[in-house]
């Protein structure tokens, strides 16, 4: 009797540093999960709502435990094995939001420690390309540890249009670098693993 080899399924939980509904970033999360629940196999993305998180004060710690919201956010990037971020880029940096939930999941025991992740950005200029930079800093002392290459910024605002008008990606090359990199984040997950 012959057995296929069964490709492990690998969970990503995606964060979006806007909370907006309408937001070209978590319309590049919403991308994502189409492009992986579509195309690539063996990647399974969640979205993870940031905005129930409380602000972080310690305060809110009693006893060793942690508010609900932040315990089960916590549990979320606990069990999952990789990370895709979606992170505008506020004033050369990341968004409150996202650095409140990236502070949250780091109480310790450190939750994001020995995951692999990766970085998506749409804004203006540079396309968030800071905001990017700024996280990957931030990731060295997490222990998380982000792919190389490729990095995906997108102009949401240079011709031709990349979004419509609720924030869903609607650009063809666009969506072909994203796909490139949810499959490299795919395969560097599965080498951290190994």
């Amino acid at each position: 009797m012959e057995f296929a080899a069964v490709k492990p399924l690998i969970k990503v939980v995606a964060l979006s540093g806007s909370l907006r509904k309408g937001s070209y970033n978590r319309g590049l999360v919403r991308s994502a999960i189409e492009l992986s629940k579509e195309l690539i196999k063996g990647l399974e993305i969640e979205y993870i709502d940031i905005s129930p998180l409380p602000f972080v004060n310690t305060d809110l710690e009693v006893d060793g435990t942690f508010p609900p919201a932040v315990q089960a956010f916590r549990n979320k990037i606990l069990e999952a094995d990789s990370v895709l971020f979606a992170s505008p880029e506020y004033n050369f940096s990341l968004s409150g939001p996202l650095k409140n939930a990236i502070d949250w999941a780091s109480r310790p025991p450190n939750v994001w420690a020995d995951k692999a992740a990766a970085i998506v950005s749409a804004g203006g200029d540079l396309g968030g390309g800071r905001s990017q930079y700024h996280l990957r800093q931030i990731g060295v002392y997490l222990d998380l540890h982000f792919i190389n290459k490729p990095e995906v910024f997108i102009n949401a605002f240079q011709p031709p249009a990349k979004f419509d008008s609720e924030g869903n990606l609607i650009d063809a090359a666009s969506k072909e670098k994203l796909k490139e990199l949810l499959l490299a984040l795919l395969a560097f997950t599965l080498r951290l693993k190994a």
